[in-house]
């Protein structure tokens, strides 16, 4: 089951359980889609695996597994990310 966590790793913005705007990784690093737009280009900064709009929850589910408490701040290293960006964002995630 997935934490669900409710910010933006980079620039930690609210990401609701509920967001549309929540990408995450397959280790669930969590980015906003403003973030991934603007700077990650769907390679996450971490694995440098590729980002996937993050499932919704259920209301009734949350209810019995709520999202996460805890909060991931880690705004991204922009010197040593952007070369690791430019060597992977054309390969497909499947292929890195």
């Amino acid at each position: 089951m997935i934490e669900i966590r409710l910010n933006c790793e980079h620039c930690n913005r609210s990401l609701p359980a509920n967001s549309k705007e929540a990408l995450i990784c397959s280790y669930e690093c969590t980015w906003c889609t403003t973030c991934n737009d603007t700077l990650l280009k769907n390679v996450c900064p971490n694995c440098g695996g590729g980002l996937e709009k993050r499932p919704i929850r259920p209301t009734q589910a949350l209810e019995k597994h709520p999202a996460s408490t805890k909060v991931v701040f880690k705004p991204i290293d922009l010197e040593g990310f952007i070369p690791k960006r430019e060597a992977l964002k054309e390969t497909p995630p499947e292929k890195r």
